[in-house]
């Protein structure tokens, strides 16, 4: 049975027990053991870190299925994986932080939100506070970003550029803040998490967005950017499908005062439902194009070109717009139906535009692969 396969097998068991995760504002810990058992927070961690390593359509299945489901469940998976950032660290580093147990589940963020100084002996001394850790409450590494810093100033990399880089802890080592009160994404436990003078070895820093990773993987051949897509890519579409899934099973029912009929009877809202799955049926084309494009190259065993990465952000961003737009006009086709909080469309509305927020689904993927086009590029 494929990824795929298991995580349709489990989606009921997720989108039955939204409301639950909802209500304690996190994956409930039954689902929790369940995810981590059916390996779904190791679909994209490298191999070697005790992950499946899956290929990059099928990463985009498994949390296709899993967002449809419920968004917070999809989103605490895909968060899940950040273990594979792991693999920036050299793997001496690696072994001795994870030992030989898989399934090390991981939480990150990227902001540089926290300040490091030298602290000797080849350590830092980390002090800083990070919101959006999505699945702190179940996680066992801490991923957060900093700057090393030279006095007021941060401090320079030989490239030039500012030393920007992860810091990777357990999660004992902080204080998970309970701050996670949110529009969207409700059952994520995006909580904020914080150290003060935590005392940390050097190598077990990393910079991914500037340095290659340490340890072999085909998947992350595709570059920080692109694999951190891949990651994201299937979120939006899952979503969407459900809101639409829902709007055409309640149409043949559902009236509204200025309608003759029902909803599906009204052509307006045909062409609503037309245009919103042409659209998403498009980008979610246009992202297993391009994830297959890239993944042809790497298995050729080159690396993906700087086209190829750059069109995998594009297709990702364009599928979080057209999900967006679909979530909309099924939203807005259910009328009232869709103001009740605990209805499946209410979730996906608020979900969608929570999720939207991510620097990942930025519009500034647009203008990034219009320079590269153009000959802008730096």
């Amino acid at each position: 049975m494929s990824m795929i396969d298991v995580a349709r097998e489990m989606a009921p068991v997720f989108s039955a027990r939204a409301a639950d995760g909802e209500a304690e504002r996190t994956m409930p810990a039954d689902l929790v053991a369940l995810a981590r058992a059916a390996g779904l927070f190791g679909i994209a961690v490298p191999r070697s870190l005790g992950g499946l390593e899956l290929d990059p359509r099928t990463v985009l299945g498994v949390v296709e299925e899993i967002s449809r489901a419920d968004g917070s469940a999809g989103w605490t998976v895909l968060i899940g994986n950040a273990t594979a950032f792991f693999a920036w660290l050299d793997p001496a580093a690696t072994k001795e932080m994870l030992g030989d147990e898989p399934g090390a589940v991981s939480t990150g963020v990227f902001a540089p939100s926290g300040r490091a100084v030298p602290a000797g002996d080849g350590h830092l001394m980390l002090d800083g506070r990070w919101s959006f850790n999505s699945g702190c409450v179940h996680a066992d590494w801490f991923q957060t970003g900093f700057m090393v810093m030279d006095g007021d100033e941060p401090a320079r990399r030989p490239d030039g550029r500012p030393d920007w880089r992860f810091a990777y802890y357990r999660r004992e080592q902080a204080e998970v803040i309970d701050t996670w009160r949110s529009t969207g994404l409700r059952g994520t436990g995006s909580h904020d998490v914080a150290v003060r003078g935590l005392r940390i070895p050097e190598a077990h820093t990393a910079m991914p967005f500037h340095d290659p990773p340490r340890h072999q993987s085909d998947l992350l051949e595709l570059g920080f950017s692109a694999f951190t897509a891949v990651l994201l890519a299937g979120f939006p579409l899952g979503v969407a499908r459900r809101a639409l899934d829902e709007i055409v099973a309640l149409a043949p029912t559902k009236r509204r005062p200025h309608l003759d009929g029902t909803v599906a009877d009204d052509r307006q809202a045909q062409l609503a439902i037309g245009r919103a799955e042409a659209r998403l049926q498009s980008a979610r084309a246009f992202v297993h194009d391009a994830f297959g494009r890239a993944w042809c190259t790497i298995g050729a065993g080159s690396p993906a070109t700087p086209r190829e990465r750059g069109t995998i952000l594009l297709a990702t961003q364009h599928a979080m717009e057209a999900a967006v737009h679909a979530v909309d006009a099924a939203h807005l086709l259910a009328g009232s139906t869709a103001v009740a909080d605990d209805h499946p469309l209410a979730r996906c509305h608020r979900d969608i535009l929570t999720a939207r927020q991510h620097v990942v689904f930025s519009g500034e993927r647009f203008a990034e692969y219009a320079r590269e086009r153009l000959g802008l590029a730096a």
